[in-house]
């Protein structure tokens, strides 16, 4: 019974710490119990007191989602709290959509500053990079846009030639995507950008259609940068917990290795090694039938 009654006893617990204030209602003097009473949260999310009652003393353990989220809205519950709730009710939590690129909190900038030798950068649910550090700038330049990887991949001429396994990275870049849709249902930018993926690249509409669903973890990745060549990098990709649906992604290369020494000739501003051929590919035709259909 204990077990049961754990969100009707967070419940308690958050109405006891919200003040009639809180919620803007008027204040009659010193109340017998802290906080908020039952039929004034019941009032105020929409539902009975007969409900509200029952859940918090366990009778009742399967909200719904509208009415656990009327009730995080009068209890004031952060962000954190509102998932905990979710969980304790066996609900599938999804967190809120947002409208504008969500802010980069300076301490995780300064931690991507501080790794010189790894080309680090953040990405939202639809995979549009909000930020990079210089080595991932410097490394990115072939590109003529970085405000989204699946766009690098697909649409950007610079894409087949700097994936050296052009077939592997768009698969994975695909799957990455279909594992973020839960988080961005309905979005209007996610909803945008694949449209745009669609129009532009035949071979996105495939893969798209073939439902690959597969988050970005740690593995091995090649590259081909013009500047300085074959760089071939060890990549995790880093669930960042204050905001949901996004990832840290980390290159590396293998220290004292060759690709380690072409990465710093990439983060040294001064170097301006001239230009490497691209290097020719077992998978040619597969390459330049993906490139073709862009």
């Amino acid at each position: 019974m204990a077990k049961r009654n754990e969100l009707g006893s967070f419940l308690r617990a958050k109405r006891a710490s919200t003040s009639a204030e809180d919620v803007g209602l008027p204040s009659l003097g010193p109340r017998r119990v802290p906080g908020l009473r039952r039929d004034e949260v019941a009032e105020l999310a929409g539902v009975s007191v007969d409900y509200y009652t029952r859940l918090e003393q366990g009778r009742e353990s399967r909200p719904s989602a509208q009415v656990l989220d009327a009730l995080a809205h009068v209890l004031g519950m952060s962000h954190e709290e509102r998932r905990h709730a979710y969980a304790l009710a066996h609900l599938l939590w999804t967190p809120p959509l947002l409208t504008s690129p969500a802010p980069v909190n300076p301490s995780l900038s300064r931690l991507m500053g501080s790794w010189p030798d790894a080309a680090c950068f953040l990405l939202d649910p639809v995979l549009d990079i909000l930020e990079m550090n210089s080595l991932a700038a410097q490394l990115f330049t072939p590109f003529e846009s970085t405000r989204n990887l699946v766009t690098m991949v697909f649409l950007d001429p610079a894409g087949p030639a700097f994936y050296t396994d052009f077939e592997r990275a768009a698969t994975s870049c695909v799957a990455n995507l279909r594992a973020t849709a839960d988080i961005h249902v309905g979005a209007r930018r996610r909803e945008e950008l694949i449209q745009q993926l669609k129009a532009g690249s035949p071979y996105f509409t495939r893969l798209w259609a073939s439902h690959e669903v597969k988050p970005k973890t740690h593995d091995t990745k090649e590259l081909f940068h013009p500047s300085v060549g074959t760089i071939t990098v060890q990549f995790d990709a880093l669930e960042v917990s204050a905001m949901p649906g996004h990832q840290l992604v980390i290159y590396r290369a293998e220290p004292a290795s060759l690709s380690a020494r072409r990465l710093r000739a990439l983060a040294d501003e001064t170097t301006a090694p001239a230009p490497v051929p691209a290097p020719s590919t077992q998978s040619g035709e597969r390459l330049a039938e993906a490139a073709g259909e862009q």
